[in-house]
């Protein structure tokens, strides 16, 4: 295993097509995402050969396939698609695991500013996710926690590493 730091772009390489494709949508539909959304635009013309004009007028669909089509994102780009995406897609996902840890939230949004998770129940939290839904979904939610906020999540490294992927 190579210690490479996992961050948002690394992430967003390791998607799916559907699941790049979501945080894209997810990304489009933000009314709040206007900033990175003008740096989307200036990426998907330039990567497309396109007028940022052209990339504007096109519908959230359409940006949303192009931006989905695209591998190397920066940071920033990918940080928010990912949180976008599992705002979106993942709610009940996000609620079931911070229930089982006893964790305050809003429809799977933490609500405290200082969380420290119960190492205890980690592992019991992580199985029954992994029970509940697909593998990648899982997979990507961890490591997103875990990317996001390395400390607080530290104790999802052995669980998320310990698993092996599937092909």
């Amino acid at each position: 295993m190579t210690d490479t730091p996992l961050t948002p772009a690394r992430l967003w390489k390791k998607m799916t097509a559907a699941q790049r494709l979501a945080a894209a949508q997810a990304f489009w539909n933000d009314e709040e995402a206007t900033d990175d959304q003008i740096q989307a635009v200036l990426l998907i013309a330039q990567q497309k050969k396109f007028r940022p004009k052209t990339v504007i007028g096109l519908d959230a669909d359409r940006k949303a396939r192009h931006l989905a089509s695209i591998v190397n994102l920066p940071e920033a780009l990918s940080a928010r698609a990912l949180i976008l995406y599992h705002l979106a897609a993942q709610r009940p996902m996000m609620a079931s695991f911070l229930d089982t840890l006893g964790i305050k939230h809003e429809d799977g949004l933490i609500q405290e500013e200082q969380v420290q998770p119960d190492a205890a129940k980690l592992p019991e939290a992580v199985a029954a996710l992994r029970a509940a839904y697909p593998a990648e979904d899982v997979a990507l939610y961890l490591d997103t926690l875990r990317c996001q906020d390395p400390q607080t999540w530290s104790g999802l490294d052995e669980l998320v590493t310990a698993q092996p992927t599937q092909a």
